[in-house]
């Protein structure tokens, strides 16, 4: 493909998620933050952890995410009891007419492209675990047997901040496979109206479909190829190192505030992420802004905070926000 045949094939493609956002933005009133991030995740071919407190519309954004995007979409509501083969699948004995009898395989609700982990949390490691090998390999093995998943296969997993009686934290190996955490805030107050006056009349908005899987396959493709300038790989590499404590290219504040930093995974987010967050913004290449503005979701699920700094009430925000003023010299919100 030719330089002007991807350049006009990404215009396209900016222009499909441009109205994709805005069906998304029919049914999830008041997140539009939200709802780029989760749209970059897809592009990125990743995954995404949702973190925020009940009601603020989360099932609803995957459920509109699986119409808009084309997608085959499952949920899973995660709890104590739930067993590895209740997401993956188990095989039966089957007898026959003829009274022979032979296993069969049950697909689990893992056998699907959009994947809603429904309070993540709440089971069990094993059966956290059994979601690692589908989100990095996109594949899983049962009684033996490799099984390979749709594609694309995305998980977009929720987590409940307020209440933690009674839920297993994930690993950090597990942390490590979702591309982007995206923390769901309350609304604005005219947003709040908005969804007040859109959700409780005698019609709900309905989302159209904008993708197919094959055509979101082929953005994915087309991310990879987009142009990345010398500057923002440099940056990258100068934000992730410095967030890494006990290391030469660490932040001199960095070994006493935080217990371990960032692998080499977030640095292949933030590659990726820039890139579709460009896209999305109609340009045809990142910038240093695009690093800054995806620092903090792509980093702060891969990063945890020492003891001395949680007694002093310094938080993961405040550490990244100092990262990215000191390393791209840019002044940016968390």
């Amino acid at each position: 493909m030719s330089d002007h045949d991807l350049a006009d094939q990404m215009e396209e493609t900016s222009d499909a998620l441009q109205r994709a956002r805005e069906m998304v933005g029919r049914r999830v009133i008041g997140q539009e933050k939200v709802v780029d991030l989760t749209l970059i995740s897809l592009l990125c071919g990743g995954h995404a952890l949702l973190v925020g407190a009940p009601g603020l519309a989360k099932t609803r954004l995957v459920e509109a995410l699986g119409t808009v995007m084309g997608l085959d979409a499952n949920r899973v509501q995660f709890t104590p009891d739930l067993m590895p083969s209740d997401i993956l699948g188990a095989e039966v004995l089957e007898t026959g007419p003829d009274g022979s009898r032979t296993f069969k395989f049950i697909q689990g609700p893992v056998f699907c492209q959009l994947l809603m982990a429904d309070e993540i949390n709440r089971a069990s490691p094993r059966t956290q675990s059994a979601l690692l090998q589908a989100m990095q390999e996109k594949r899983v093995t049962i009684a033996g047997a490799e099984r390979v998943l749709a594609a694309p296969f995305h998980v977009l997993a929720t987590q409940n901040p307020i209440e933690q009686e009674g839920t297993y934290p994930l690993p950090e190996a597990q942390l490590d496979r979702f591309l982007v955490q995206i923390d769901v805030d309350f609304p604005e107050r005219d947003a709040e109206r908005a969804i007040l006056l859109a959700t409780t009349g005698a019609e709900d908005a309905q989302a159209e479909p904008v993708f197919t899987a094959d055509a979101l396959i082929a953005a994915q493709g087309m991310i990879r190829r987009m142009p990345v300038g010398e500057s923002v790989v440099e940056a990258i590499l100068d934000l992730v190192r410095s967030a890494r404590p006990g290391t030469a290219d660490a932040h001199v504040q960095i070994s006493d505030q935080v217990s371990w930093g960032p692998g080499p995974r977030a640095a292949q987010s933030l590659m990726l992420g820039v890139r579709a967050r460009a896209l999305m913004q109609g340009r045809l290449a990142p910038s240093l802004d695009d690093v800054a503005a995806l620092a903090h979701p792509m980093m702060v699920h891969r990063m945890a905070l020492g003891f001395a700094a949680r007694a002093e009430g310094l938080t993961l925000d405040a550490v990244i926000s100092r990262l990215v003023e000191v390393t791209l010299d840019r002044d940016v919100a968390a």
